[in-house]
């Protein structure tokens, strides 16, 4: 098939990638004219593993091309897949005036059939609202369809999960287009789900509003374990094999961030509050999310006192691994807390070498986990890259002006850290510096059960 595709960021350039694969004839429609010159040498304007490997393939094979304006491409297209960011407002509300535009520009170009498939996460109605705009700028009246298809790509994995998809949502309004959809997506070996337009956007957000649930569950039972000594790891475990449960999104950890989950959040939040529904519920997931990144700074200050004029060493900037999106990280509030209170900052990240859209300003960029920890008064894991999970710990406290490790992600054995000669602090886990705190929360449970129930 013949196919346009709108928006050169992770969804569109990862659906694109991966619909070439399978034999398309794809065009990649980009407005800005630095990533669009990128994109045609054959250079992902983001690091995403796999990605330009496979663009380059492509681009030697002539399976896909990437042009300014869809101006260019609308007439020999079938399928024009809308992929432009819906960033968040100030209210929390999505920002549709990128999609506004593709759609008006649609309707003026239109001069055959088309199916348009909203690609972009959305509010629901949007669809309907895409169906508006184009009928209202056509110059003749040709047919089309609209068709809700939203991503569930992980940014790190996304190219994978375009290729192999667990699921594939088709909001569909004809039959015409339903049958197109379901051609297209031949090569799937998963579940094709085909449904109403408006239950196709929601599904979109809430999966990811339940997965942003689970994290801060878990990590809400991990601040709980801090103080009652239960160790985090081992409850998630137990939670996990649960299949009602699942182990998936049972990681704590200083937080979610990144491009998906705090703007869908907060997207859904203002959904419900536009059809007078409270969502209670969410409200508390985004709140606790938005107070969980200063678990570590009290674990810090717990541990050093005032950090006035003391060096904190910060491992990794992304959001998660396998990706440089630093949207929404935890780190850039670590860090800006930090230095608030004073503290020096050196960081290190695999992929991000300095500071971006403005973050990261007045630290140290360094080469390597051991030359960022070089006369550090702390280290804080942020993001777990592989890399931070092979360190030599001997030559790591040996460059360290005091052996202070604030594991933010879990990731390390505490005996072995503490082994090492560290003294070592994560989340929701028995560790040295919160062992007497323990102690003293169980004796007034202990106090409490007396007094309520008279055990001697």
């Amino acid at each position: 098939m013949r196919i346009s595709v709108v928006g050169a960021g992770y969804v569109g350039l990862a659906t694109a990638v991966s619909l070439a694969e399978t034999g398309n004839e794809v065009c990649v429609v980009e407005k800005e004219m630095d990533k669009l010159e990128k994109l045609k040498n054959g250079i992902s304007p983001f690091f995403e593993p796999g990605l330009e490997q496979a663009l380059n393939e492509l681009i030697r094979e002539r399976k896909i091309s990437f042009h300014q304006d869809l101006k260019e491409k609308i007439h020999n297209s079938e399928i024009i897949f809308i992929a432009v960011g819906t960033p968040s407002l100030p209210s929390g509300e999505a920002d549709l005036s990128g999609l506004i535009k593709v759609c008006t520009q649609i309707g003026k170009l239109m001069r055959d059939y088309k199916v348009i498939v909203i690609k972009s996460t959305v509010p629901v109605g949007t669809c309907d609202l895409a169906k508006r705009i184009i009928r209202e700028n056509q110059e003749d009246l040709y047919d089309f369809d609209v068709v809700s298809n939203p991503e569930f790509l992980r940014e790190g994995t996304a190219l994978k999960d375009a290729r192999e998809p667990s699921r594939i949502i088709l909001g569909c309004g004809s039959k015409k287009a339903r049958n197109i959809m379901q051609k297209l997506y031949e090569f799937v070996d998963a579940p094709v789900i085909i449904t109403d337009l408006r239950s196709s956007e929601m599904i979109k957000y809430a999966s990811n509003a339940f997965l942003a649930t689970k994290i801060s569950f878990i990590n809400e039972i991990a601040n709980i374990c801090d103080k009652v000594g239960a160790d985090i790891i081992e409850v998630a475990r137990g939670m996990g094999k649960d299949k009602r449960i699942g182990s998936d999104f049972l990681r704590a950890g200083i937080g979610y961030g990144g491009s998906c989950f705090p703007k869908d959040t907060k997207a859904l939040i203002q959904i419900a509050g536009h059809v007078a529904h409270d969502f209670k519920l969410l409200k508390a997931v985004v709140e606790v999310n938005n107070l969980q990144w200063k678990k570590v700074v009290e674990k810090l200050e717990f541990l050093l006192g005032d950090i006035k004029k003391k060096t904190i060493t910060i491992w990794g900037l992304s959001f998660k691994p396998g990706t440089d999106d630093t949207r929404e990280a935890p780190s850039i509030l670590i860090i800006k807390e930090i230095n608030r209170l004073g503290g020096v900052v050196q960081v290190y990240d695999p992929v991000i070498k300095g500071p971006v859209g403005g973050a990261f300003e007045g630290v140290t960029f360094c080469t390597d986990p051991y030359a960022a920890a070089e006369g550090s008064d702390a280290v804080i894991l942020v993001t777990e890259w592989q890399e931070f999970l092979n360190i030599d710990w001997q030559r790591l406290k040996k460059g360290m002006a005091q052996p202070v490790l604030i594991d933010g992600r879990n990731v390390y054995d505490p005996h072995t850290i503490v082994a090492n000669g560290f003294y070592y602090s994560c989340i929701g886990r028995p560790s040295v510096e919160n062992r007497g705190f323990v102690k003293e929360s169980m004796v007034d449970v202990y106090n409490i059960a007396e007094k309520r129930w008279n055990i001697s």
